[in-house]
């Protein structure tokens, strides 16, 4: 049986031991005990997972077989015997795909803050000349929000422990319904930069 994941190769195309995958279609495979982390051939379900181990922006589609285990809690990395690349961005493509999920990501929340006009122009139209001004002044607007930030956490902490539970309960909902919109909305972006129909 077999599964299909991400898996992120470095800006060179290379593996992160340094080798030269396979071409497009052609299994990699290993012998030997196989585990996460240390021996056998990695991947995510979830592009959003994969990504937190990329070496690089060369995204690639690929499909798992063999001795598949499944590592973390919930699972966030598979390990198996072997794996095919399906198809991939080069890190150029992938660079621009992944710019472009981080846009969109900062646009869902850009209303929970007091963000300057440039960055707000970078957010929506992407025009890489705003790109360092949009940075410097997100980091300057950021400033006098981390010290409220600061406050306000020390407020929500001295918080019964029966609303904090009912809070977390609720913001760990909403995270979790955002990390699964960011992850198809991440999964939608490369495939169709892929020229392919689905993640």
């Amino acid at each position: 049986m077999s599964r299909l994941a991400w898996h992120f190769l470095r800006d060179n195309g290379k593996l992160r031991d340094g080798t030269k995958p396979p071409p497009d279609g052609e299994w990699l495979s290993v012998d030997g005990d196989i585990r996460a982390c240390s021996w056998g051939l990695h991947a995510s379900e979830r592009i959003l997972d994969a990504l937190n181990f990329a070496p690089g922006s060369v995204i690639c589609r690929v499909e798992v077989r063999g001795d598949i285990r499944e590592h973390g809690s919930p699972p966030d990395k598979l390990v198996a015997r072997e794996r095919r690349i399906l198809w991939r961005l080069d890190a150029e493509i992938g660079g621009r795909v992944l710019r472009e999920f981080a846009r969109w990501a900062a646009l869902q929340v850009i209303d929970l803050w007091d963000a300057p006009a440039v960055v707000r122009e970078y957010l929506e139209t992407g025009d890489e000349s705003l790109r360092s001004a949009a940075g410097y002044a997100a980091r300057y607007a950021a400033g006098p929000a981390a010290g409220s930030a600061a406050g306000s956490a020390a407020g929500y902490a001295a918080r019964s422990a029966a609303r904090y539970a009912a809070r977390y309960a609720a913001r760990s909902a909403a995270r979790s319904a955002a990390r699964d919109a960011q992850n198809a909305k991440l999964g939608e972006l490369a495939t169709a930069a892929a020229g392919k129909s689905k993640p």
